[in-house]
């Protein structure tokens, strides 16, 4: 799919590029690439969105100052910047078009402080997600955030877009393991926003604010993550087949109602289990249409392990249980191979709702109607545990951008997961593949409000231009 991210209705001003890209070169030595070979994989990010033409220049931050140069120069010649971390992102929100300054900061990957005493950590925003909990082992801690893309994703990423991932049911998501952060806003000045401490309530909640901006308030310089002990003891990991997904999502949400809190519940339609069989080796394809996998944590591990076995067992499920710390970690990794496996089948569409947790059985009975009505391939993985569904659909290679009968069998989900009191999208961001349907969520007056706090930090409209909020 082709975007123009370049220009908003918010930035009017033409803007210098030739003496921008001379001061960026003059103060950041050794930092700016205009190599268009390096440029050119920087207008795509891992959702297929492809910006319209090349970036003017990448910048390859390594400190606060580095960045409030960026902005100071942005600001000054009135540039538009995209701030980008691994490229992991599916919707978009780090592609980077013509005349933009792409503004990286994988090079700030280093661990600032590791407090036990505190149960913090600050860190820069380039480091891995797999990475910091790796270092957080040694200390007997780690940061809970959990995507899928945790071995490839940054933190700063997880923050912007307020990931989610695999264990958000048990422990939140992003926005709830971040405490402070530190951003460089458009005129290059740095603010601090959010609290060392527990409890803070000292005005309005900015911290939370950025959490989830997406890149269009500030650029996100340093973040004080909140860490959890270590889990100790035995995690027991069920697998249940069901005959159709439906009754699998039936059998999840029994199992919330039950009580019981699984850190993990994780479920897998048809297509997504003969993708990911195929692409691992690992058969779960033969053995039932639809699949649960589900761990337990914590002292309590068994028993509410075994009493999520009875529900799964009294909704129809065929059920195994394990506490062999290998085959469990197994399981898992066929899970978070499912992205990639997926892409083995053709070109991709990754979407994300999320409905409530009641409303699974009915949010993948209109996958269902709307696949076989449309013609279109539609395989879901959900994160049942949160009601966090990702339908994928997949399409030939030949085609260079998304189908029009994909985007219109896409429309349809989005609206009836509005529909049922379910949002836009749980975990990816808005970016630029869901601006569009963003008004039809929020609301106009909503709209507007967001709009006008987009406008306050950033008046010219320079940061991630296009992105989230479109005309």
């Amino acid at each position: 799919m082709t975007v123009d991210a370049a220009g908003t209705p918010d930035s009017p001003r033409t803007p210098d590029l030739a003496r921008a890209l001379e001061a960026l070169s003059r103060e950041l030595p050794g930092r700016v690439v205009t190599d268009p070979e390096a440029l050119e994989p920087l207008r795509v990010d891992r959702s297929g969105v492809v910006a319209a033409g090349v970036p003017l220049v990448l910048v390859e931050a390594e400190s606060v100052e580095d960045v409030q140069v960026v902005c100071r120069v942005a600001s000054e010649f009135g540039v538009p910047i995209v701030t980008r971390g691994a490229g992991t992102g599916l919707a978009g929100g780090g592609a980077g078009g013509e005349g933009e300054i792409v503004l990286s900061t994988l090079r700030m990957n280093r661990v600032l402080e590791i407090s036990p005493a505190n149960q913090l950590a600050v860190v820069q925003p380039g480091i891995l997600n797999g990475a910091l909990n790796e270092q957080l082992e040694g200390h007997g801690f780690w940061w809970a955030p959990d995507p899928a893309s945790k071995h490839i994703s940054t933190v700063g990423g997880n923050i912007a877009t307020n990931a989610g991932g695999l264990l958000c049911a048990k422990y939140g998501v992003t926005r709830e393991a971040v405490l402070g952060l530190k951003v460089v806003l458009i005129d290059g000045s740095v603010i601090e926003v959010g609290h060392r401490t527990v409890k803070g309530v000292t005005g309005l909640d900015l911290c939370a604010l950025m959490v989830g901006s997406e890149g269009t308030l500030g650029v996100i310089v340093e973040c004080t993550l909140k860490l959890r002990p270590l889990v100790a003891g035995v995690v027991p990991t069920i697998g249940a087949y069901f005959t159709d997904v439906r009754r699998a999502a039936r059998a999840s949400a029994a199992v919330t109602a039950s009580g019981i809190q699984p850190a993990i519940m994780e479920l897998m339609d048809k297509g997504v289990l003969a993708a990911v069989s195929a692409y691992t080796g690992v058969d779960l394809a033969s053995h039932g249409d639809s699949y649960l996998l589900i761990q337990t944590d914590g002292a309590n591990a068994v028993a509410e392990a075994e009493g999520i076995v009875e529900v799964l067992s009294a909704n129809g499920g065929t059920v195994e249980m394990t506490t062999d710390p290998q085959s469990a970690l197994t399981l898992v990794d066929v899970r978070r191979q499912a992205y990639a496996a997926k892409e083995a089948l053709g070109n991709v569409l990754v979407e994300d709702v999320s409905v409530p947790r009641d409303r699974l059985p009915d949010m993948f009975a209109k996958i269902d109607e709307v696949a076989a009505r449309t013609g279109t391939t539609i395989v879901t993985v959900a994160h049942a545990g949160d009601g966090n569904l990702h339908p994928t659909f997949i399409y030939d290679r030949a085609e260079t951008v998304v189908p029009r009968a994909v985007w219109d069998a896409a429309d349809e989900l989005f609206t009836y997961a509005i529909s049922i009191g379910g949002t836009l999208t749980g975990e990816h961001g808005v970016g630029l593949l869901k601006r569009q349907w963003l008004g039809e969520e929020l609301g106009e007056r909503q709209y507007e409000l967001q709009r006008g706090i987009k406008r306050l930090f950033d008046p010219q409209g320079l940061l991630n231009p296009g992105k989230v909020f479109a005309e």
